[in-house]
């Protein structure tokens, strides 16, 4: 699976993955798919600077979703995907005006 359109209007509000950013996904390659047991997710930062995650699902009976989370948790899933090299922007572009201190 790769990100694909997606839209939901949540609160009020309208998540869309086509007019979001990309800004990282748990779809790295493990030597023989991209596939995570079945499920992927992706983080997207909306225009106006909300964060979103979409899952996809490749399993019956589960549908694909989109889910508005807080800066907080989109920094823990953008710090689990970056090792693997899935991070689509740098962190200072994903979270503008979030610091990061050295070790």
């Amino acid at each position: 699976m790769h990100p694909k359109t997606m839209s939901a209007i949540i609160e009020r509000k309208r998540y869309d993955t086509e007019t979001a950013t990309l800004v990282s996904g748990n779809d790295w390659w493990d030597g023989h798919n991209h596939e995570r047991s079945g499920t992927q997710a992706f983080l997207y930062r909306t225009p106006r600077g909300r964060y979103f995650i979409a899952r996809l699902t490749c399993w019956q009976g589960q549908t694909d979703s989109i889910q508005p989370v807080e800066q907080d948790e989109a920094i823990r899933f953008y710090e689990t995907c970056d090792p693997h090299g899935t991070c689509r922007i740098e962190f200072e572009e994903a979270f503008p005006g979030v610091k990061v201190e050295e070790a």
